[in-house]
């Protein structure tokens, strides 16, 4: 495919997707791109590619039975013949055919073969058990008192050690070896992916405990293969395949590139764009990260995508994470991310030594549904404790909080009387928020009257919001982990609709302190500490007082 070609293609892919939260079925060949929505809900966009689409195999002809849909028993077949056949002349063969014979199934049928796979081929319980008993039958070494020759010794640590070698067998589900078979067959890795990703869309409807099993292991040997040493780092520029440059456009997730003059910038002078390839999966980068060269750190995403001239590359002093996109659903939770990010410093450093600072201009994913949902809360709480007052029951709800401060409160409803009168100023807030149109970034003094509140209750969001001990935020949480501390929050840095609608405009930069790096990330990941810097800090100190520790 040339550059002609790659553009035509652009076109017609710069489209959205109708439902972005329904998982497609993936076909083996890649002809079919990947769309899904990960754990923490951030969707990863893509397309579906002209020849896919001509052919009939795009997501909604593969999510619904077809005339030439493979039987469920032969399918069925070939996955135990997959399993249990031990002749390697035909091996390859019987994978072939269960891996195309799935995906001529139906997404009902996929379900039920995985559910199969689940229950029918995990460990084997009762062996187990025996094992166990027999396990626990027996008398540990130097435990009698009298005293016992050397080869009684040595016979009865033989008996524990073929115990444990039984136990270690046993305890490894029959499906272990077809992921084995799959990762060393000819594009097998890519299809283990695209079962994780089925694995995934069906358990974000059920929670099914076998599945949920099977998914584990999946990604713990996931994990394995595509350890650091197994992965290939690459430089994209403006002279790749044309089928490459067609990917990265097909997967940018955070900033979708918008004609191939934006595609052409985002690898040109002052930008860097860098993947993980893997042998396995070749041309088709796993995840990839996109970096600006410049002065100083963004405090806009429109800074940098703007189509402005790059300054020159040896006076940038600041390398800028603007993106990082998964291409692979099935690879949900594998933080290949980290040693991307850290692959990416060290590469930096060292053919540019004049950069000193490595900091990202990132997304808040989830502070506007946090947020509508505390608002929309506290004005019902509210409206219950003024009905109480008028019927002098007096009682008052310990989970009533005013989110405003006095000051931004009267400055609220002065400045928002005629247009969005509400009872209270988080009333008045809230419907601001949630206006279609969002009228409010347009009225100067609206936005002087939104600044301080949203400002405010975005470092409480990043800093003191958690879930299960780390910040709630996805994208927070990826970076804090990965050994950023949080230095800025920047004020109508994204005014596309997305930013209005994921974060009120607000973004963060991250900044990844070279020589910090992996005691800040042992530190979160310990006790869920976050750093920040003082200025950051300051905004929850009226809340917290005294209290409040700065790094």
């Amino acid at each position: 495919m040339n550059k002609k070609g790659l553009a035509i293609l652009m076109r017609t892919r710069m489209k959205a997707p109708s439902d972005p939260n329904k998982l497609p079925l993936l076909p083996l060949t890649g002809k079919v791109n990947q769309m899904l929505t990960n754990f923490d809900g951030n969707p990863f966009d893509s397309s579906v590619s002209q020849a896919a689409a001509e052919e009939g195999q795009g997501p909604n002809k593969l999510n619904r039975p077809t005339n030439i849909e493979r039987d469920f028993d032969a399918v069925r077949e070939s996955m135990h013949s997959a399993i249990s056949l031990n002749k390697t002349e035909v091996l390859d063969v019987v994978l072939n055919d269960f891996s195309e014979g799935y995906f001529g199934l139906s997404f009902e049928s996929r379900r039920k073969l995985l559910l199969t796979l689940a229950q029918v081929y995990d460990l084997n319980r009762t062996q187990v058990r025996d094992l166990i008993k027999q396990y626990l039958g027996l008398e540990l070494p130097g435990s009698n008192a009298s005293e016992s020759s050397t080869v009684d010794e040595e016979a009865m640590l033989s008996c524990f050690y073929r115990l444990e070698r039984n136990l270690r067998q046993v305890l490894k589900p029959a499906y272990e070896l077809l992921f084995e078979r799959l990762n060393n067959h000819p594009g097998g890795l890519r299809f283990l992916s695209i079962l994780r990703a089925d694995i995934l869309s069906i358990l974000a409807e059920e929670n099914i405990a076998s599945l949920r099993a099977l998914d584990s292991y999946l990604k713990e040997k996931l994990n394995t293969w595509l350890s650091p040493a197994a992965l290939e780092l690459h430089q994209i520029t403006w002279d790749d395949p044309a089928s490459l440059l067609e990917k990265i456009v097909a997967y940018e997730a955070v900033h979708p590139i918008s004609n191939l003059l934006d595609l052409k910038r985002r690898l040109g002078v002052g930008r860097r764009c860098f993947g993980y390839l893997h042998p396995a999966i070749p041309g088709e980068p796993l995840i990839f990260i996109e970096v600006a060269l410049l002065r100083n750190v963004a405090q806009t995403i429109q800074e940098v995508l703007w189509d402005t001239p790059p300054i020159p590359e040896s006076e940038a002093t600041c390398a800028l994470f603007y993106s990082i996109s998964s291409t692979q659903p099935g690879l949900a939770g594998i933080n290949l991310g980290k040693f991307l990010i850290k692959r990416v410093i060290t590469l930096v450093k060292r053919d540019m030594p004049h950069i000193s600072t490595f900091a990202t201009i990132s997304p808040i994913p989830g502070y506007m549904q946090w947020l509508l949902s505390k608002l929309a809360s506290q004005s019902i709480l509210a409206e219950v404790e003024n009905m109480s007052q008028s019927s002098s029951s007096g009682s008052f709800s310990t989970f009533r909080e005013n989110l405003l401060e006095p000051d931004e409160e009267r400055l609220l409803l002065s400045c928002s009387q005629e247009s969005f009168p509400g009872k209270n100023g988080m009333d008045v807030m809230l419907k601001l928020l949630t206006s279609t149109k969002y009228e409010w970034t347009s009225s100067p003094e609206l936005l002087s009257a939104l600044k301080p509140p949203l400002m405010r209750l975005c470092a409480r969001y990043l800093l003191e919001e958690k879930k299960r001990g780390k910040a709630l935020d996805s994208v927070a949480n990826f970076h804090l982990q990965n050994g950023a501390m949080i230095e800025r929050i920047n004020w109508m840095a994204d005014r596309s609709e997305k930013g209005l609608r994921q974060s009120g405009g607000i973004m963060v930069n991250y900044v990844y302190r070279v020589e910090k790096i992996d005691e800040y990330a042992q530190s979160y990941f310990s006790t869920g500490h976050i750093h920040a810097s003082n200025d950051i800090r300051r905004y929850t100190m009226p809340w917290k007082g005294h209290e409040v520790t700065t790094v």
